[in-house]
């Protein structure tokens, strides 16, 4: 009885690991093209896009300077934290939560896809200014 009951519980956290693995990999994803973004390294935040955000922004720079003046809070975040995740099929759609430089705060909701190497590439993002809480 104890060895099927070890035996469903690691069942279980198998399951678990693997459902968590793409949300993981996708913080990862973004973790790093915000990384890449805040030190202008527009080599390693071009890699992370999707080949369909590439066709459209052929060029590494061109792709930089469109984060620059579209997403703005996102390419100098002061902070940011990765809110509600989803996953369907190849797709994760990721909330992050991000605090502005300009004290604005902001949700940027990613959806990243697998690309042809099974790698998360991200393939959109959508930036949405949250309403001010109450004063602390």
């Amino acid at each position: 009885m104890v060895r099927i009951t070890a035996i469903a519980l690691c069942l279980i956290f198998a399951g678990r690991v693997q459902a968590d693995e793409p949300v993981d990999t996708a913080q990862s994803v973004i973790r790093a093209q915000i990384k890449a973004f805040t030190e202008d390294d527009a080599e390693a935040a071009y890699s992370f896009a999707s080949p369909e955000i590439q066709a459209k922004f052929p060029d590494k720079r061109l792709f930089l300077d469109m984060v620059k003046r579209s997403y703005q809070h996102l390419y100098r975040p002061s902070r940011f934290a990765f809110g509600r995740a989803k996953v369907v099929g190849d797709e994760v759609v990721q909330e992050v939560l991000i605090s502005g430089s300009d004290g604005k705060d902001w949700t940027a909701i990613y959806s990243l896809i697998r690309d042809a190497d099974n790698n998360y590439r991200v393939s959109g993002v959508m930036m949405v200014q949250t309403a001010p809480g109450p004063e602390l």
